[in-house]
């Protein structure tokens, strides 16, 4: 950073910079955003990300983000228990949500496999979704990784151990592109990778 800003301003603009998809000009401009608001805001903004920080945990069934032990999704008895759908991120609940069309519920594995990156299967929200398994309730696990390497690797890799449990398992079909992520696709497209889904 220039070394002609305050100090205190060029160590916001480093923080935000640190965000994803956030550059160093960008950084720069949301500093400055900060710094022209009225303090009442700023205390508002600094409160509303410990608030986030501090009050957000992981659904203790699905893992997705939540203030509440169970998540609205999970504790909601009308959405179809017998259908999970495992997702990468939070976003992709997000995503799928959005087509308004899926009535089953969800699992978040917060990663992909990816040996490349330190990312092994122990390090995703594996252990968790076997444990759903257990009671036998459950018909069909679709899953919904996005279609890159490491989202095919990952589905591939669950698939495999799911097999000896008896459940059914689905993919995603792909309307969407290959190398493309859930969170950026319309619900148009959601929906119809929904509905066409194939066994793997």
């Amino acid at each position: 950073m220039a070394g002609y800003q305050a100090l205190p301003l060029e160590l916001l603009a480093e923080e935000f910079a640190k965000l994803p998809g956030i550059g160093i000009k960008s950084a720069q401009r949301l500093a400055y955003a900060i710094i022209s608001r009225p303090a009442e805001e700023v205390e508002r903004f600094a409160n509303a990300l410990l608030a986030a920080k501090r009050d957000i945990r992981f659904c203790t069934c699905c893992q997705n983000l939540t203030e509440q032990p169970l998540c609205p999704i999970c504790a909601d008895e009308e959405r179809d228990h017998h259908i999970i759908c495992v997702v990468e991120s939070p976003k992709d609940v997000t995503a799928l949500e959005r087509t308004g069309e899926y009535r089953g519920v969800y699992h978040v594995l917060h990663g992909l496999i990816s040996p490349i990156d330190g990312v092994t299967p122990e390090k995703l929200r594996i252990r968790e979704l076997l444990n759903r398994l257990q009671d036998q309730s459950v018909q069909e696990v679709i899953m919904a990784t996005n279609p890159t390497v490491e989202g095919d690797a990952t589905a591939m890799y669950l698939a495999q151990l799911l097999e000896p449990l008896g459940v059914k398992v689905t993919r995603l079909a792909f309307g969407l592109p290959v190398g493309g992520t859930l969170e950026y696709a319309d619900e148009v497209t959601l929906f119809r990778a929904l509905e066409n889904r194939t066994a793997m």
